[in-house]
């Protein structure tokens, strides 16, 4: 993590959360989760004190899909900042108000997590003002009061957002001669292994299932892409932009598989 991300709290903190990952959210039977549950009701495998039951064995019990999520710290600003250490379990009126914060404020935190990566870029130094103002105004937005990030419209908040990420990356990736723009691409189950995506665009591209053994992803900008599946055996990912921990953990990989220092190898690979 860059040190603005561990100022801004930008880690899950699940020890200071009420589990709302686990309550708030709803998930259907499927590949990821053995079961249906609906948004508002605990995970069966929620204990008392707020700890899942089956961490250390999740995909092995079919939940693979909660391996693979990142609030970005969101959990604990809702629960100690937003909601002053107010458990969702004491009254009805409080449960579903943390609720209906709890998605808004992991957007605003993924959202500051990619403009604080961006400002690391030392290639977009024209446009780290611009950056710092919009880190300024989304860390504001998540130091809001409960009813009014209830009512808050994210969308134009990511648009102006998402404006400058791309101008960042654009700058960051300028040096890189026959860069590739697969911005948004289907690309599921390609067949990729050893291709030069140096520097190439992979916003919102489908990864899925794809092959990328040995493929050489330095700088190339992975803001939204699906890797669920992908092997990335082997592949170089060293500067690879707004590339995030779920991303990886949704994917497959090995011990020969390079990647940003700020990010952890996944314990599956």
């Amino acid at each position: 993590m860059t040190r603005t991300q561990v100022e801004l709290g930008l880690r899950a903190d699940c020890a200071s959360c009420f589990g709302l990952c686990c309550v708030a959210l709803p998930f259907q039977a499927s590949s990821d989760f053995a079961v249906d549950k609906p948004a508002g009701q605990p995970c069966a495998n929620l204990q008392a004190d707020f700890r899942c039951g089956i961490h250390d064995r999740l995909r092995d019990s079919g939940y693979a899909g909660c391996t693979v999520y990142d609030c970005f710290g969101a959990g604990q600003k809702v629960s100690q900042q937003t909601f002053e250490d107010r458990d969702w379990r004491q009254d009805r009126a409080t449960a579903r108000a943390m609720f209906a914060v709890f998605p808004v404020m992991r957007q605003l935190h993924e959202l500051l997590w990619y403009l604080a990566q961006a400002l690391e870029l030392t290639e977009a130094a024209t446009v780290h003002d611009d950056l710092r103002r919009a880190l300024a105004e989304v860390d504001e937005l998540t130091r809001a009061s409960a009813a009014q990030l209830q009512v808050l419209d994210v969308g134009p908040v990511r648009e102006r957002a998402n404006a400058l990420l791309l101008r960042a990356s654009e700058l960051a990736r300028a040096g890189v001669p026959g860069r590739a723009d697969h911005r948004g691409a289907d690309l599921v189950g390609a067949r990729l292994r050893g291709a030069d995506l140096c520097g190439a665009s992979l916003r919102g591209a489908l990864l899925v299932g794809a092959d990328l053994r040995g493929a050489d992803l330095r700088r190339a900008d992975l803001i939204g892409a699906d890797l669920r599946g992908a092997d990335l055996s082997g592949a170089d990912l060293t500067g690879a932009l707004y590339l995030t921990q779920p991303q990886l953990q949704a994917a497959r990989g090995d011990g020969q598989t390079t990647l940003p220092p700020a990010l952890g190898r996944p314990s599956h690979w």
